[in-house]
């Protein structure tokens, strides 16, 4: 490939992403692959298994990375953003805004040794949904690609007051460089740009208060439920109540929330029912003696497989599904839920006290994909996700720009991998023709 070749970038570098830039990649074709995140993998690789085969995500997801940030036709920018876009299908020239990351990544041998010395502690990681915390210079899990360490502006205090640099010192390879400046790159001669930024979560823009997330200790969300029950999270695998430590008998997982509600968003998240059942089997995998109790409107599981699946949750997992509607929660004098629903079978009111109450929240557009959009000048629809004809999923309302996954609306792994070889496979066509 010469410097002038027809290239494609992709916005976003999580599973969606990363297949698209392979695909493209192994045609031979350049790609620039764009990530807000200092590392890539997306909400993928802060899961612990995934359904409905109950596979181990980062296992499935590891090889795909170190493939990406080797792949000859792949560039990779981490701790970027588009800021500019103009031209059309055929010859895009894109602006790159690339946050300093103070450390040299060609020298970076990712030892840890300037995190052990740095003084300063207790900021949240977010690649732990912010349940652990950790120095001011990090790497946010051990498998993270590039396998770079990075410095917290905000926190650094060599960088906001000029003293300490403990890290510089102690690094062997000198590659800490606290001098580092954001930079703008300008990528030229892009034949089509493909939009893969994901998602986020309502406890991103809602206190959930009413739930009592924020409130009781023992009331977490999805994601944290993930990252707790997960080998790599915060407690290595082993299940305990946050408040206490104690191991929990009895979970609750309450759905829809902030989903299919005049309050909120009013569309299905697509995947919660799912991804509930598989977080119960995984909790019961680590204790046999644990009793899941899920709290539906409706259960929807559309997949291959997945019906079955929610049987073997109710037949082998001791799972108990409840057809209800939430009235609130509270706790007791232990910390302990205590979830006051409606039981839509009989028509009572009833209360149920459990260990620890786990929320699947709504599935949302990823922070910013507004202001992207307007960059990209694409159109978003009534649910600000970005805007697609129903019989040509991956196409936008611009010529030349696509999109694939949770960009578009929520939905599945396979469904988002598969979403993404289309994606690819148009931008392909609009260099190589067909």
């Amino acid at each position: 490939m010469g410097e002038n070749s027809k290239s494609v970038l992709i916005i976003g570098a999580g599973i969606a992403g990363i297949q698209a830039a392979l695909d493209l990649g192994d045609m031979g074709i350049k790609v620039y692959l764009i990530e807000k995140n200092p590392c890539i993998g997306g909400r993928m690789s802060q899961l612990d298994k995934t359904f409905p085969t109950l596979d181990c995500s980062i296992c499935i997801l590891a090889p795909k990375l170190s493939e990406c940030y080797r792949h000859p036709n792949i560039t990779l920018y981490t701790l970027s953003e588009v800021q500019k876009v103009e031209g059309k299908i055929g010859n895009f020239t894109v602006e790159v805004l690339k946050h300093a990351r103070y450390v040299k990544e060609d020298a970076c041998t990712n030892c840890g040794d300037c995190a052990a010395i740095c003084p300063v502690r207790g900021v949240k990681n977010y690649f732990d949904a912010d349940l652990k915390t950790q120095a001011a210079i990090f790497i946010p899990f051990p498998a993270a690609v590039p396998p770079v360490y990075m410095i917290d502006k905000d926190a650094c205090v060599n960088l906001n007051y000029g003293i300490c640099g403990l890290c510089a010192q102690n690094c062997g390879a000198e590659a800490i460089d606290l001098t580092q400046k954001d930079s703008v790159l300008t990528i030229d001669n892009v034949s089509a740009i493909i939009v893969a930024t994901g998602l986020d979560l309502d406890e991103n823009i809602a206190p959930l208060s009413h739930y009592g997330y924020g409130i009781y200790q023992n009331v977490v969300t999805a994601m944290e439920f993930e990252r707790l029950i997960c080998a790599s999270g915060p407690q290595a695998g082993h299940l305990k109540r946050i408040s206490d430590g104690v191991d929990p008998k009895k979970i609750a997982f309450l759905q829809c929330i902030d989903s299919r509600t005049q309050r909120a968003q009013k569309y299905c998240s697509a995947i919660c029912c799912m991804y509930t059942t598989k977080e119960a089997m995984v909790a019961f995998e680590h204790n046999d003696e644990l009793e899941s109790y899920v709290f539906y409107i409706d259960m929807r599981a559309g997949g291959k497989g997945f019906q079955n699946f929610l049987g073997r949750g109710k037949d082998e997992y001791n799972i108990k599904y409840i057809k209800s509607k939430i009235a609130k929660v509270n706790v007791d004098e232990n910390e302990s839920p205590i979830i006051v629903y409606e039981d839509l079978d009989s028509g009572e009111i009833k209360q149920m006290t459990v260990d620890i109450v786990v929320l699947a929240t709504c599935i949302i557009p990823t922070l910013g994909l507004d202001k992207l959009a307007n960059i990209l000048d694409i159109e978003l629809n009534e649910y600000r996700y970005v805007k697609t004809d129903p019989f040509f999923p991956v196409e936008t309302s611009k010529e030349g720009i696509f999109t694939c996954g949770c960009a578009r609306e929520p939905m599945d792994i396979p469904r988002s991998v598969a979403e993404a070889s289309g994606a690819a496979a148009r931008a392909a066509e609009v260099i190589r023709g067909g």
